[in-house]
């Protein structure tokens, strides 16, 4: 359904006329939430995703203001258009997710196909005939043929894929892994980007990341096709947490990877010495190629970044002679991930004004960020010779926060952490959850790292904490502001994070058959109960509260009680077992069971296992 507009601008490009237009959207009061932005072919017409308002706006650049919206089924998570600009396609999020088709000279939807679970980055490729949809939690990648509305191959990939970009030449597609994939009690842990071969459909190469690299959020490819960008988190995650100065805990980087070689150049840092650039999200390069664009959705910022400065300098650092203002001799290759200023002299950070930028778009010299907590779009002129010219104009009418809204912005705000270094949404990324990595918080001890734990129903299931240290979440997150953030804060900016964690509800299992167990997981429910399972994982928490030795424990750590983890959205939470040493649920239940204190398993045959996995992954 399409909604046609005709407005007046009533004052300027910072105060959009939204009287008559805005009357429907605001009576829900839903916030928009904007998240990706594609530009028309000639510019003068922006395409905005609205996640929360399940809706596109059709933005007007040179009347600033926007002219319809194209009402949705779902709330939109990614966009693309073809060359022409005549069609736009759109992700739509969910356990049965599809990829929409809209004509953009009726804004009517003309067509869909049914892709995978939670479907997020959307690539056409160069000819125009097939679309790529990343499945976040198929762990996959859908290939769409446009022109039937119809999906016609699936193509695995690592884990949780979010975002992809093509070759000009159609012949191979990036994909950007958002999580590592293995255990994480080894001595690296990262995501990587795996390239597929568009021809074959298959992946024909994994590009490892440095280690600590998770939360990958963007991906794009050069205009000429040489080089590809992704941004990312580099966590320090071997480090005991004790400070955040010089990017102690978590930096912020661009990973920058050969198209040609299918391997990584170099990863440089986007923060300062003594200041973060938290939760890099978008990347696009502008047209000319001359300049790489970075969203930052923590510290709220853009950064422009020089681009043949960039890879002139990643030369040198190659051929070793390159010296740098934080290190004391001269940087190799394997100094570049570990130098805050390696870009100095050829980036420009440019703080914006509304709050959250996520996805973004360049036309000319402009860059557009889709600002999502502040409802918002971000005009930025990142000419050089121009004085610097920002400005954060609303998308409709300003609503009234509410403390969940307010606690789920500050979740992910870097700038109320000591120099922004990190958000919650760092080491808790996709809404609060994992980021796959150990860390050694020092709420039990140094020396001792924890895997990261997601914080989905944490505060119905104290007491919290992989040993129980906290009595309940409410302790833990103001435990967190106060040795995580290193920051005192009022304490309703806690209580605004313990409602909006209150309020995160579970996503709906893959492993689900039509919204049901499959009859693998029914025969697995009957395992669980037999096997003893279901006395300290109980429906339907699937947690009895308690601690337990159940002989995982090594090192310093025998004999030491563990909290009863919640087994809600468990298929998600990889890898298992307080230090992450087991990669899959099946590791849990036989490799690392011993005794079978974990379970009585030990007798069980091997379809009996895999009926016992099937039913505890699909909670």
């Amino acid at each position: 359904m399409v909604q046609s507009i005709t407005r007046v601008l009533l004052f300027s490009c910072l105060y959009p006329a939204i009287a008559g237009f805005w009357v429907s959207a605001s009576a829900g009061q839903r916030y928009l939430s904007p998240c990706s932005v594609v530009a028309g072919k000639t510019g003068d017409t922006l395409y905005i995703a609205e996640f929360d308002a399940q809706q596109i706006a059709v933005y007007d650049v040179t009347g600033c203001k926007v002219s319809s919206v194209i009402s949705l089924a779902g709330g939109p998570v990614d966009l693309a258009a073809c060359p022409d600009r005549s069609r736009l396609y759109v992700t739509l999020g969910g356990s049965a997710g599809k990829v929409c088709e809209i004509d953009l000279n009726t804004q009517e939807v003309v067509g869909c196909a049914g892709v995978g679970h939670t479907p997020g980055g959307v690539v056409i490729s160069p000819d125009c005939k097939s679309l790529y949809v990343c499945n976040q939690f198929d762990n996959n990648v859908s290939v769409v043929d446009i022109s039937a509305h119809k999906e016609v191959s699936r193509i695995p990939v690592l884990r949780e894929p979010v975002a992809a970009a093509v070759r000009p030449d159609g012949k191979f597609l990036y994909v950007a892994n958002f999580l590592p994939a293995g255990a994480a009690d080894g001595g690296y842990t990262a995501a990587v980007v795996s390239v597929i071969d568009t021809t074959a459909n298959k992946v024909i190469n994994n590009i490892q990341l440095p280690n600590g690299s998770t939360g990958l959020r963007g991906i794009c490819v050069s205009a000429d096709g040489r080089y590809v960008y992704a941004t990312h988190i580099l966590g320090r995650y071997q480090m005991p947490t004790t400070q955040l100065e010089r990017g102690w805990m978590n930096t912020n980087a661009l990973s920058v990877i050969d198209s040609s070689g299918q391997k990584l150049v170099n990863t440089v840092l986007l923060d300062d010495i003594d200041l973060g650039a938290a939760n890099p999200w978008g990347v696009a390069c502008t047209q000319d190629g001359k300049y790489i664009c970075v969203t930052h959705s923590g510290s709220h910022e853009l950064s422009v970044i020089d681009r043949k400065g960039l890879h002139d300098k990643l030369a040198k650092a190659a051929r070793g002679q390159v010296s740098s203002p934080s290190q004391s001799a001269l940087s190799y290759p394997s100094d570049v991930p570990n130098d805050l200023a390696f870009l100095v002299g050829f980036r420009r950070r440019i703080k914006l004004g509304g709050n959250g930028p996520r996805g973004l778009a360049v036309v000319g010299t402009k860059v557009f960020a889709a600002e999502y907590f502040s409802d918002s779009l971000g005009v930025v002129e990142i000419n050089p010779e121009k004085l610097p010219d920002v400005k954060s104009i609303p998308l409709g009418p300003e609503k009234k926060m509410t403390v969940e809204r307010k606690g789920e912005m500050l979740f992910h705000n870097a700038s109320m952490c000591f120099q922004q270094w990190q958000s919650c949404a760092s080491c808790h990324p996709g809404q609060a959850r994992s980021d796959a990595m150990n860390w050694d918080l020092l709420n039990d001890g140094m020396g001792n790292p924890r895997n990261s734990k997601s914080l989905l129903l944490s505060h119905k299931t104290p007491p919290v904490m992989i040993t129980g240290v906290r009595d309940r979440a409410e302790t833990a997150v103001r435990s967190g502001i106060k040795y995580i953030q290193f920051v005192v804060r009022p304490d309703d900016d806690a209580v605004a994070m313990d409602e909006y964690l209150k309020s995160l509800e579970p996503v709906q299992s893959p492993y689900l058959k039509g919204g049901g167990l499959s009859e693998s997981a029914k025969r697995g429910k009957d395992i669980f109960d037999e096997a003893g399972c279901a006395r300290c994982h109980p429906a339907p928490l699937y947690t009895d509260l308690k601690k337990y030795d159940v002989g995982t424990g090594k090192g310093r750590d025998t004999g030491r009680k563990f909290d009863t983890p919640t087994l809600v959205e468990v298929w998600r939470t990889g890898p298992y077992l307080y230090d992450g040493r087991a990669v899959t649920i099946k590791e849990v239940l036989t490799k690392y069971n011993p005794a079978d204190k974990h379970g009585k398993t030990s007798a069980l045959n091997e379809q009996q296992i895999n009926d016992l996995v099937e039913f505890v992954l699909s909670q």
